[in-house]
């Protein structure tokens, strides 16, 4: 069953105000990592059967990629956190694969089996971008780790069509210290969803975007994304994640 949250009673605003202010309960120590990362992945309507396969194979052999592990193996901490989150219609994000230490190619195997042994979500509706977004920011503050850098790799092949307005999300996620970056999954429909990704959804000190130009380019372009994510040098988070760490 989907997880969900009720986003018509309250501004997203104010769900995002308080999501990024809390942190672990009291008495908890969070794991250190050098990076939490979410991925936040369309499994909506116009995403078939093959194509969610194609999805969860490609995040899932990208995690266990040569390459990957040897980026987290350079990182301070080796060691990194990540989550799987699957997003559709209103009120139907979930945390598919709950967050998780990668430390080693044992520990993403691992990982990557949860990944293809989920069952496909059906809520259809359209696609909530900025719920995901939303919700992704939330699940990083309260999973109990701890990284140097926070961020949200979506993954979609439209734009997003149901309230809360994504940029709006992305703004107070970005002053609030996260990067957000995208794949745009190539579909004739939407010629320009790379450029609406960049303008809309991406946001934060060396946000990007990546093309999936075809079915066999995009295992390709997950695991240029995953490296470049994990690589990616540590930035300077605002005042929030003072507060943060001050009051837990």
């Amino acid at each position: 069953m989907a997880m969900t949250r009720d986003l018509s009673v309250v501004p997203i605003a104010a769900i995002l105000a308080a999501v990024l202010l809390s942190g672990p309960a009291l008495g908890q120590r969070p794991h250190p990592v050098d990076l939490e990362l979410a991925f936040v992945v369309d499994a909506s309507g116009s995403i078939d059967d093959d194509e969610t396969r194609l999805q969860r194979r490609g995040y899932a052999d990208a995690l266990a990629n040569p390459r990957v592990l040897r980026a987290i193996a350079a990182g301070v901490l080796q060691s990194i956190s990540v989550a799987y989150i699957e997003f559709a219609g209103p009120f139907c994000t979930r945390l598919a694969v709950p967050w998780t230490a990668i430390t080693d190619r044992a520990s993403a195997v691992a990982f990557g089996r949860r990944i293809l042994a989920k069952d496909r979500i059906f809520c259809p509706g359209g696609n909530a971008i900025g719920e995901a977004v939303a919700f992704a920011a939330g699940s990083i503050q309260t999973n109990g780790f701890e990284g140097t850098r926070w961020v949200i790799d979506v993954s979609g092949d439209g734009p997003n069509t149901i309230e809360p307005p994504i940029a709006m999300v992305r703004d107070a996620a970005v002053k609030s210290g996260f990067v957000i970056n995208a794949l745009a999954i190539d579909r004739p429909s939407y010629p320009d969803l790379p450029e609406y990704y960049k303008i809309y959804v991406t946001g934060g000190p060396g946000s990007f975007v990546i093309k999936a130009e075809s079915r066999k380019t995009f295992a390709q372009a997950i695991l240029r994304k995953l490296v470049r994510e994990i690589a990616a040098k540590p930035g300077t988070r605002p005042r929030q994640q003072a507060h943060y760490r001050e009051n837990r």
